[in-house]
């Protein structure tokens, strides 16, 4: 048996159409969705990221707005930014690169920004929010999970997850949209005493750890879907990710390739959010 695949480009695609009408409706009543970036420092990685973000929110009908500082920009004045950003109302979402320069605080600068302008789902709300169930910005990369196995009919409700990473940015809020769809979740770490285990358990694997071949073929129970979250390079030097992909193929049901799976769906979600921000903001008025 060969796992089906879950194309995070074909998906993207999809749902940036929608997100393309949603900013066309917005604008027929004088509304331009506007995505604000902010990129301190020259790191390499960084300004693909931001260049590639941008790129997608001309290309579906949002505005953008990309602002470049030196890594010598103080913390007070990228918060100084932040505040403006927040005060801005062509300005529906605000979004800090990360990893900032050391001397500034990641945590304060995300603290700043509006938690109605939080469209990366970063801040202590939007956190709160999802834990709650109260309507809030989820993080992209998770959020975009969910939309894959919502795109392949999967349903949930009682099937055992386990989520291999722990981080605020993916992990953690992992775990909980997938509580929220009435899965029993696991979440494992590098503390884990036996991760086969576990995986051998589950109905869904989100492999979410930044490590090539953490999940293997004789971790995953013959049918299961796993989700690669990870984004690493081979000895080749091509992009692979946290999933022994050739091997596990064979066992999965479904299974996402890197590159091309969840890496596509994590700028999607993230015009998705700005465009729910708009509309909210459109509809507060």
């Amino acid at each position: 048996m060969t796992a089906q695949l879950i194309n995070g480009n074909e998906l993207s695609r999809k749902l940036r159409g929608e997100v393309a009408e949603r900013a066309a409706a917005l604008k027929a009543k004088g509304i331009t969705p506007g995505l604000a970036v902010v990129l301190v420092g020259d790191n390499p990685a960084s300004q693909v990221y931001v260049r590639n973000k941008v790129k997608a929110c001309e290309d579906n009908g949002l505005h953008s707005v990309l602002e470049k500082y030196e890594a010598s920009m103080t913390e007070a004045e990228l918060l100084a930014r932040v505040d403006a950003l927040n005060q801005d109302p062509s300005i529906h979402g605000i979004l800090v690169q990360l990893p900032l320069p050391a001397h500034i605080d990641a945590q304060k600068v995300i603290e700043a920004i509006s938690p109605a302008k939080d469209v990366d789902g970063f801040h202590i709300a939007s956190a709160g929010a999802l834990m709650t169930g109260m309507p809030g910005f989820w993080p992209c990369t998770p959020y975009g999970c969910m939309k894959m196995l919502e795109s392949i009919g999967y349903d949930l409700k009682g099937k055992h997850a386990v989520v291999i990473g722990r981080s605020n940015i993916v992990g953690k809020p992992m775990a909980l949209m997938l509580l929220a769809k009435d899965a029993t979740v696991t979440v494992c770490h590098s503390r884990t005493a036996d991760l086969k285990a576990q995986t051998l358990q589950a109905d869904v694997i989100v492999a979410a750890v930044g490590k090539r071949n953490v999940l293997t073929a004789d971790m995953v129970k013959p049918g299961a879907v796993v989700l690669d979250v990870g984004m690493n390079r081979n000895d080749e030097g091509k992009l692979c990710g946290d999933v022994d992909f050739e091997g596990v193929k064979e066992v999965a049901g479904y299974i996402t390739p890197v590159p091309g799976g969840v890496g596509p769906m994590t700028i999607t979600m993230l015009l998705v959010n700005t465009i729910e921000a708009a509309e909210r903001d459109a509809a507060a008025r």
